[in-house]
């Protein structure tokens, strides 16, 4: 995330200093007889208020397979048709900002929600919803149970363990959870969180009053989520791919076709894709990748054939990851007591 972070600072950057950036550096040829320059430079303005940013981000092979960052608050209701949630927002809370792009690590911040600006009650708060992609993490965890329990056992020093806000099952699915606050800002909060599709949800809900985040936790209830959905595992139900990590391997591998990557090479392209019943590959999702990246990592796996994955004798999608570019750092193994539900 600090890399994308540096990133967007170096190119709002150079599009201050330079109004041309993008386009040819030449400068442009002196007019003749006093007439006006015709030079493309000229003509070109910035329109008011847009900043031209310039580097890696998310996309997708097509705009009709949902992806993660795909959901949205529309009437006071949050969905995400990738992971299966539907969740109303409570009486009087709404959505300010939409997050940014997932991180090269798999982080997702699907949606920030608090009270409008204009609330007048005692008790405010927020509730971020985020996701961890699991192929990805740069943390030492394979399920939503063991990153909750990688994040309690380190919590930085100034901040305070406390009971957590429940136990056992949310919306009829099992969470985990754990909660904590600052003695010195007196804040609290609660992080509950669950697996589907390979990824960590978690639902962190933060405010100075706790019966308001335990109010937010009964409200949880109401929400609807896949079938399929726990601390340690969860497919997404209905009618999601199997989701297994390195599936992409030379065993299951019939045909493979490599990027040759002549541009940003040395940077890391972490990559979902979903492979359909005849071992194609029909959907690929770029979590942070350049447009030159996309094009020639989109034109080798469309080369790529797997052998059909059977699932109780029939074939069915699959979804995995792959990483391109650079390799990321393997992360440690993790330490500590093995967890265990809450």
């Amino acid at each position: 995330m600090r890399s994308r972070y540096l990133s967007f600072v170096l190119s709002l950057a150079l599009s201050v200093a330079l109004p041309g950036w993008g386009q040819s550096a030449t400068a442009p040829s002196s007019p003749q007889n006093g007439a006006v320059s015709e030079s493309p430079q000229a003509r070109t303005k910035v329109p008011t208020g847009v900043i031209l940013v310039k580097g890696a981000w998310s996309s997708a092979s097509d705009s009709t397979t949902p992806v993660p960052e795909g959901g949205s608050v529309t009437d006071n209701v949050f969905t995400n048709a990738y992971f299966g949630i539907t969740y109303r927002l409570p009486n009087d809370w709404t959505e300010k900002y939409t997050g940014p792009p997932p991180s090269e690590s798999g982080r997702y911040v699907l949606a920030q929600i608090q009270r409008p600006d204009d609330y007048k009650g005692p008790s405010r708060g927020n509730i971020l919803i985020t996701a961890q992609d699991l192929f990805f993490t740069s943390q030492p965890t394979t399920n939503a149970l063991e990153l909750t329990a990688y994040e309690k056992e380190n919590l930085q020093s100034d901040y305070k363990l406390e009971p957590p806000p429940t136990a056992g099952k949310i919306a009829g699915r099992l969470f985990t959870s754990f909660a904590y606050w600052s003695p010195v800002a007196e804040m609290h909060w609660y992080i509950l969180g669950t697996e589907i599709r390979c990824h960590a949800v978690q639902f962190i809900l933060t405010s100075r009053d706790t019966k308001l985040l335990k109010s937010l936790v009964d409200d949880m209830n109401k929400m609807e989520l896949p079938v399929e959905a726990s601390p340690d595992k969860g497919e997404g139900g209905g009618a999601s791919p199997v989701c297994i990590k390195g599936y992409a391997n030379d065993e299951n591998l019939i045909a493979r076709v490599d990027p040759i990557l002549t541009e940003h090479r040395f940077t890391s392209v972490p990559v979902r894709i979903i492979i359909d019943k005849n071992g194609k590959v029909r959907h690929i999702h770029f979590l942070s990748a350049y447009p030159d990246q996309t094009k020639v990592i989109m034109d080798a796996l469309a080369e790529w054939k797997f052998k059909p994955y059977l699932k109780d004798g029939q074939p069915v999608e699959v979804e995995t990851g792959i990483i391109f570019g650079r390799p990321q750092i393997a992360p440690a193994p993790t330490k500590g007591r093995k967890p265990t539900a809450q």
